[in-house]
């Protein structure tokens, strides 16, 4: 991490202003970390994605997003996003993330769209016990 403070925040998502809410937060914490108008789409429509999925499946509608600044490789400024819900869970992992699969209409993404804009995803969960996804974006040096 750099000298300065760690940005971090939670954000409770409990219908569609969680998921604007969430998105916007998103993209201005990339904003301050210096990501570039296109990335700073990316983790928007990422975040916005993941976030519906929230509003579609998890118990309730609800669960919460953590936002927060990570340093990588060589102090990489980056950010990372990690959505969860106490939802039913994906019980196919590897079958929701092939091309095409869908159970609903969102954004015509899924979670092989989500994977595509970030640089990195892990998914955690199973039938009956949830799912927490954890996705992150590097900034790219300038000039690279």
């Amino acid at each position: 991490m750099n000298a300065r403070e760690s940005t971090e925040l939670l954000v409770p998502i409990e219908g569609e202003s969680g998921i604007v809410n969430a998105r916007s937060l998103a993209r201005n914490i990339a904003r301050e970390l210096g990501f570039g108008m296109v990335d700073q789409s990316r983790i928007a429509t990422a975040v916005s994605e993941l976030t519906r999925n929230i509003v579609r499946y998890a118990s309730g509608g609800r669960g919460e997003v953590v936002i927060r600044e990570v340093a990588g490789p060589a102090d990489q400024p980056g950010v990372e996003i990690v959505v969860s819900d106490e939802g039913p869970g994906i019980a196919d992992i590897e079958f929701a993330m092939r091309e095409g699969v869908s159970s609903s209409t969102g954004l015509g993404m899924g979670l092989p769209g989500t994977r595509r804009l970030m640089d990195e995803m892990k998914i955690e969960s199973g039938a009956g016990r949830g799912t927490v996804i954890t996705i992150r974006k590097w900034r790219r040096q300038s000039g690279k």
